[in-house]
């Protein structure tokens, strides 16, 4: 499963990203905004969540993808996004995003959400997307209005912060596809083999 954006590629995660893994989550800068992810980030960590991906992508009916997020022009690993939680009755999803700290406020993140509501929306058929980011996550916040969400709540005390140690809000927000502004970076432009 491939997607792919102007400056971008999503696939799914390989063992050969495990460098890319393991600087991109090792940076406190950007565990500290992950509930999951703890702090140092080890390799140890990073082949276990290989062995999570792997194990999700052969599950029938699929609940979820994650993908590695490529900057085409250095062949990098920068970050990940996920579609998770899918309920198809239902149609709707969960799911996050991080991006490397030393590609931040370069609109990477936009670019790779953007990508995964097309893919999302039109191609999984989905109606309603839902997205948390813990309290202090301007940037996040930013990145969710700019692409329509509506902020929907927030649960206290959410999460226990596995790199700080800290209890956190989780700040909730959705998009419904009718909503959705479509400020699109441009439509997919490959998918080989199509959604499984």
């Amino acid at each position: 499963m491939k997607l792919e954006t102007e400056r971008l590629i999503l696939r799914e995660w390989r063992r050969s990203d495990l460098d890319d893994l393991v600087e991109g989550l090792g940076n406190f800068a950007v565990a500290e905004w992950l509930a999951l992810v703890p702090h140092p980030y080890t390799r140890s960590h990073a082949n276990a969540w290989f062995d999570y991906c792997a194990i999700g992508a052969k599950k029938r009916p699929r609940r979820s993808y994650d993908f590695a997020i490529v900057l085409k022009s250095e062949a990098k690993v920068i970050g990940g996004v996920s579609l998770d939680c899918i309920d198809r009755l239902h149609g709707t999803a969960g799911g996050g995003i991080w991006i490397n700290a030393k590609y931040h406020h370069q609109g990477y993140g936009t670019e790779a959400f953007t990508a995964r509501l097309v893919f999302a929306f039109e191609r999984l058929q989905l109606r309603r997307i839902e997205n948390g980011f813990l309290r202090g996550n301007g940037g996040s916040r930013r990145m969710l209005e700019k692409l329509g969400y509506k902020m929907e709540g927030v649960k206290r005390k959410r999460f226990l912060c596995l790199a700080d140690r800290k209890l956190k809000d989780e700040c909730l927000m959705a998009l419904l596809k009718e909503d959705w502004r479509g400020r699109r970076i441009g439509p997919l432009k490959k998918n080989p083999g199509g959604p499984s």
